[in-house]
C-alpha cells in the first residue's frame, strides 16, 4: 500500500477525533491558568510595599530589622522578598557575594514563574491549524462521500458535513484565544515580578557599596 492511499484511509477517521484532542487541551490549558494564577497571587503576596519598606530600612542602615522581617515571611515570601533575602544572607561577604546570591535567587524565581507556561504558548499557536487539519479531514470525508453517492439529495448532506467539519476550526480558535490572552498576560506578571525584584536587588547593593561591602549589621 502507498502512502498516498495510506493518508487517505487516514482520512476515514474524520475530524471528531480532533475535536476531542481540542477539547483534551482545552482542558490542559484551564489548569494551567489555574495554577499559575495560584502561583502568581502567592509571589505576589506582600510585594506592593516591600520596596518601600526595603527603602526605608537601608537608609536607617537598619539591616537586620529588615533580615527579620524577611524571615518571618519565609514560605508566603514574594519573588522580590526571596531575592532581598537571598542578597541579606550573604551581605556580611560583601557586595560581590552578595549580588551574586540575589542573581542567583532571580534565575531561581524566573525559573518559578515560567514553568508551564510554555504549554499555554504551544496551544496558543497550534490550537487553530489542529482545528483547521480537522476541517479538512471532514470536508475530504464529505466529498469523498459525494463522490459514493451522487444521488438526488446527495449534495445536500455533503453540505451538511462540511458544516459539521467547519466546527473543529471554530473549536480550535475558542481553545487557542484564551490561551495566548493567558500567556501573555502571565509573560507580563512575570516581568513585573523581575523588575521588582531588580529593583530590591540594587537597593541593597548601593547600601553595601556605600558603606564599603559590609556593615550588614547595621
Amino acid at each position: 500500500m502507498s502512502l498516498t492511499e495510506a493518508m487517505y484511509r487516514f482520512t476515514d477517521l474524520g475530524a471528531e477525533w480532533v475535536m476531542w484532542l481540542l477539547v483534551g487541551l482545552s482542558v490542559l490549558s484551564v489548569a494551567v491558568m489555574v495554577e499559575r494564577a495560584i502561583v502568581f497571587r502567592r509571589k505576589r503576596s506582600g510585594s506592593e510595599d516591600l520596596s518601600r519598606t526595603a527603602a526605608e530600612h537601608l537608609a536607617r542602615g537598619d539591616v537586620r530589622s529588615l533580615r527579620e522581617r524577611l524571615a518571618r515571611l519565609a514560605g508566603g515570601r514574594s519573588s522580590d522578598g526571596a531575592v532581598l533575602a537571598a542578597g541579606i544572607e550573604r551581605a556580611d561577604d560583601g557586595a560581590e557575594a552578595a549580588e551574586r546570591a540575589m542573581l542567583a535567587a532571580q534565575v531561581r524565581e524566573r525559573l518559578d514563574l515560567e514553568r508551564n507556561l510554555i504549554v499555554l504558548g504551544t496551544v496558543g499557536a497550534n490550537a487553530p491549524f489542529i482545528g483547521l487539519a480537522g476541517t479538512v479531514l471532514g470536508v475530504i470525508q464529505a466529498f469523498r462521500g459525494l463522490g459514493d453517492n451522487v444521488q438526488a439529495g446527495a449534495s445536500s448532506a455533503v453540505m451538511g458535513a462540511i458544516a459539521e467539519a467547519l466546527v473543529a476550526t471554530f473549536i480550535g480558535l475558542a481553545v487557542a484565544v484564551p490561551a495566548v490572552i493567558a500567556f501573555n498576560y502571565f509573560q507580563g506578571r512575570l516581568k513585573a515580578s523581575m523588575a521588582r525584584s531588580q529593583i530590591v536587588a540594587h537597593m541593597l547593593l548601593a547600601h553595601l557599596r556605600k558603606r564599603g561591602g559590609g556593615g550588614a549589621e547595621g
